[in-house]
């Protein structure tokens, strides 16, 4: 029962917050108007400057900043104890990550959806806005390089997934047709499409589907090259034809996957004897860094986390429709996004109680299945580990309401895969942005063009999955250090919008320097630790791309106490 009051109470302090906390941020201190013409509508040119709905653009939004983040970050971060990871998860988001996202969006929409890399010129200066740039295009070449092996991991782990994931796109391009060219109704085929994808995971435990290696290059490798394929049409496409619709359909099945969580967690609470089986504290587990700062660290999405940033300066800045609706597209999806984590907290902490299988065919329940899982830091931290603990702790409480395990799987397998596939293919749009911005800037004309640019982005990324074999996992060697790179991005978000509103006058700027202080020093701890384990194994690789990133957030920190505290700022 204290599972179930943990998941009640959370809701409704979600609810309050956005009531009254989002409201306050949204009207008293970013004073938003309905009357502000945003740039969808001043720009707007059919491929990213498109009015939409605020239920549709809250669906791509919502799913393009989730990702894998809030289900991999609390699965490896419950072994500090499921009271910290809850902790940060609610606060974070209240209080730091929902307002990094709201100001993030609403200051692209007030300057002209342009993103924050490029808006960092006005608010700081134009040497900062390089450096700025580097740290973006470093993070999203990350993010796209490995975002292909990590789905191809889910599909060699739960290959019952497949169809179900791959057939989203032809179902998402008939119904934005249907919607945009035809006129009919959102709601209702926008729920017969998310029935038709239930019934392709009930076909997919029929139809596995693995793929072979081909020409000496491993699935993984194969499964990378067909996704940036992928991502480069996605990108190029009008938002309308693939993106919009694709991501408002998973808004709706990853939505209904989350009422399926929660009905479980309800059903198992009453009926079942779930309980956490998790320790509420744990400081010191084997093998794991200390909790400060790696828990602000390992849970970013969830609480807070820099990409998103550039989801809402990137793209939704080019879609929200009026000021109005960024408040619950910025603020009221972060809030969505944590109470996911939360619920990848309990399935960890508390649903693999109910039932885990080991690698030995053993079957474990209660204490014992959770702790043979998170025996140390080193047992938890792979991907595939991450990804099983939550699955089969959702797909336990699931079965208490009549779904069978093995559906259960597909439902949570499909539900991680097409998170995954929205980040993958808004980042690389995202990438499309900023290297033409940054081309624009140098008046480089050729990689203006959106073909030019996303080519860049694939071609880029592709070098950096293929460059240590045919494996597509060259990414990895940078992976470590991805958690510090993404919440230093969110710092240094922060840092703009607290400049924004020092601006504005009066102490609006606290509700953004207090997070933005908060963030600064958390990062640049676990940043400043990562180098001394990086020189203690001898990594050259992550010694220099981290003492470079190390060297830009000091300088970039530097430089915007220096405009902070310059007098006579123009508003």
């Amino acid at each position: 029962m204290e599972v179930l009051l943990l998941m009640v109470f959370t809701i409704v302090g979600y609810i309050i917050m956005y009531r009254l906390y989002g409201r306050f941020i949204g009207y008293k201190i970013f004073k938003i108007s309905d009357q502000a013409k945003a740039p969808s509508v001043e720009l707007q040119d059919g491929i990213d400057y498109v009015p939409t709905r605020k239920e549709i653009i809250f669906g791509h939004h919502f799913t393009s900043i989730a990702g894998t983040g809030p289900i991999v970050g609390p699965a490896i971060a419950i072994i500090w104890g499921w009271v910290p990871a809850v902790l940060w998860v609610f606060f974070g988001s209240v209080l730091m990550g929902a307002v990094h996202d709201f100001g993030s969006l609403i200051i692209s929409m007030r300057n002209q959806g342009k993103s924050i890399s490029e808006f960092t010129a006005r608010y700081i200066n134009s040497r900062t806005r390089v450096f700025f740039f580097i740290i973006v295009f470093l993070t999203l070449w990350i993010v796209i390089a490995i975002f292909g092996m990590i789905i191809a991991i889910i599909f060699s782990i739960y290959p019952t997934s497949v169809l179900s994931v791959w057939m989203q796109i032809p179902i998402a391009i008939y119904l934005g047709h249907l919607i945009y060219k035809k006129g009919y109704s959102l709601v209702l085929w926008s729920i017969i499409a998310m029935l038709l994808l239930y019934l392709l995971m009930f076909a997919g435990i029929y139809l596995p589907f693995n793929l072979p290696d081909l020409f000496g290059i491993p699935s993984t490798g194969l499964w990378t090259i067909v996704l940036l394929i992928y991502a480069y049409f996605a990108s190029v496409l009008p938002v309308t034809t693939l993106l919009q619709p694709r991501d408002y359909i998973n808004a709706y099945q990853l939505i209904g996957a989350m009422v399926l969580i929660t009905l479980g967690i309800i059903f198992s609470a009453f009926f079942g004897d779930m309980k956490f089986v998790s320790p509420a504290i744990n400081l010191n587990p084997t093998d794991a860094p200390p909790v400060w700062p790696f828990l602000f660290i390992t849970i970013a999405c969830g609480a807070i986390s820099g990409f998103h940033s550039l989801v809402a300066s990137g793209t939704s800045a080019k879609q929200v429709k009026n000021e109005h609706d960024a408040l619950f597209v910025g603020y009221g999806s972060m809030l969505v996004e944590s109470l996911l984590a939360l619920l990848v907290i309990i399935a960890v902490a508390a649903g693999i109680g109910l039932g885990y299988t080991t690698k030995g065919g053993e079957l474990l329940t209660g204490v014992a299945a959770w702790t043979n899982h998170y025996e140390s830091w080193t047992a938890a931290a792979g991907l595939g580990s991450k990804i099983k603990a939550f699955v089969d702790g959702a797909a336990n409480m699931m079965e208490y309401i009549g779904i069978s395990h093995a559906l259960g799987v597909v439902i949570m397998g499909v539900f991680v895969s097409s998170f995954a596939g929205t980040t993958l293919d808004t980042a690389t749009r995202i990438q499309r942005y900023v290297i033409s911005e940054l081309a624009g800037d140098m008046k480089i004309s050729f990689f203006q063009k959106r073909h030019a640019a996303t080519a860049f982005a694939v071609i880029s990324a592709a070098i950096l999955a293929f460059a240590t074999g045919a494996d597509g996992k060259g990414a990895l060697a940078l992976w470590p250090m991805f958690g510090a790179v993404n919440q230093t991005l969110a710092a240094l978000a922060l840092i703009v919008i607290t400049l924004y509103l020092k601006r504005k006058g009066g102490m609006k700027w606290i509700v953004a320097g207090l997070p933005a202080i908060f963030m600064s020093t958390m990062t640049l701890w676990a940043s400043v630790m990562n180098q001394s384990e990086f020189m203690a194994g001898n990594n050259l690789l992550l010694m220099a791309v981290n003492a470079l990133i190390i060297l830009l957030v000091v300088w970039i920190i530097a430089e915007g106490l220096l405009k902070f505290f310059k007098p006579g700022e123009a508003k």
